[in-house]
């Protein structure tokens, strides 16, 4: 018989591509895992894995199987949430995505208002990438994702909260020497330091700064922090999201330049699946987010 066990195990494994990962992902050997794995092949009467030089790929039988098992899982998900809630709102678990350049100034904020908001609330928290964020969310891993607008996916329903306007960081006794308000022109794109591909803040800063293709930069770090930290120490400038000076300027060494208007901004939203019918969540989670966003900075005079 298959079992939802197995379905469970299989898409850990599609989802890794790796024995060993998937293993550590359900909290079992991985012996054991393959057992499951070979029992529900057998069952099923066909291949779903092959291993070739040391990677795990799935057959075509295996792809088409697994959107089915998704599925599956997807609706198993609903029906443990539905049971668990006594239908009020943000009742049960609730799967949070969150973006890296969010995550940090955003979640020690609106957590605790959430949870004493609404007590009966379970909270799980994955910080990643829009693009793994979103993936999460079509699967049924994730209930919403919170992430720089535009987002724009099959199914996919969304909601701005707030604009976070963006500002030029800089070295405290650094070497540049950049006038306030600051215009696009002004920046020295040689010294512009950026996150790492994939992070959608790398394109908005060289968006902003116009950079384009017209300039290698040479390092791309995977945080805000590590960007800041290399920016205290005068080895360029960044582009700096309004949420986040609070923090940073606390631990860093950093001055902290305006745009001349129209300021750039990004706007944060909310991301959910339309067939996930949980509106009335989405609602009230927005309000709490809202409630919680970052002041506006105020250039010290």
């Amino acid at each position: 018989m298959l079992t939802l066990r197995q379905m469970r195990y299989f898409e850990a494994l599609a989802s890794t591509r790796h024995f060993g990962r998937a293993a550590e992902l359900v909290h079992i050997s991985q012996p054991a895992l393959s057992a499951q794995i070979m029992e529900m092949e057998e069952y099923l009467g066909a291949r779903l894995v092959e291993r070739v030089r040391g990677k795990t790929i799935l057959t075509r039988k295996g792809e088409e199987i697994l959107a089915h098992v998704r599925i599956i899982l997807n609706e198993v998900n609903r029906l443990e949430r539905s049971a668990r809630s006594d239908g009020g709102t943000l009742q049960g678990l609730i799967r949070i995505g969150i973006i890296p350049t969010v995550a940090p100034y955003l979640v020690p904020q609106f957590i605790p208002q959430l949870r004493q908001g609404y007590p009966a609330v379970e909270i799980e928290l994955k910080e990643a990438v829009t693009s793994r964020l979103i993936a999460d969310l079509s699967e049924g891993k994730l209930d919403v994702v919170i992430a720089a607008m535009p987002i724009e996916a099959e199914g996919i329903a969304t909601r701005s909260l707030f604009t976070d306007r963006f500002f030029m960081a800089v070295a405290e006794n650094g070497e540049a020497v950049l006038m306030s308000p600051l215009t696009e022109t002004e920046v020295n794109v040689d010294r512009l330091l950026l996150l790492e591909e994939g992070h959608c803040l790398r394109d908005q800063a060289l968006a902003v700064c116009s950079a384009g293709k017209r300039s290698l930069v040479n390092f791309g770090a995977t945080s805000m922090a590590t960007l800041l930290q290399m920016v205290s120490h005068d080895m360029g400038m960044t582009l700096i999201p309004e949420m986040a000076i609070p923090t940073e300027t606390s631990r860093n060494a950093i001055r902290i330049v305006p745009f001349a208007e129209p300021q750039p901004s990004r706007e944060i939203g909310l991301a959910w699946r339309r067939s996930d019918q949980r509106d009335a969540d989405m609602a009230a989670l927005a309000e709490v987010i809202i409630a919680a966003s970052p002041s506006p900075y105020e250039e010290a005079a």
